[in-house]
């Protein structure tokens, strides 16, 4: 199954940097895609499971899906994923 969901809090390559790399290590989960400028994120997947799994990754992450809750706190997560991202693209 493929899913593409839009999330908030997506800045820059090192957020798509963080996002993909943790993403990629859940089993059943591929191909995943991030478009920056449309905050966009794409993967497929083999189970609902994993798909649930990944929505989860993507809020303690700081990168709720569009329509989902974006408190402060998750603001703050993304700032930090974020910089985490751009630490380990090097």
């Amino acid at each position: 199954m493929k899913a593409k969901i839009e999330i908030q809090n997506l800045k820059c390559g090192g957020c798509a940097n963080t996002i993909k790399t943790k993403l990629e290590r859940v089993l059943g989960i591929v191909n995943v895609s991030i478009e920056v400028e449309s905050s966009t994120l794409s993967f497929a997947y083999e189970h609902e499971k994993q798909y649930e799994f990944a929505i989860d990754e993507l809020n303690s992450m700081g990168y709720p899906m569009v329509g989902k809750t974006n408190n402060l706190s998750r603001k703050a997560k993304s700032y930090i994923s974020c910089a985490i991202g751009k630490i380990q693209k090097k």
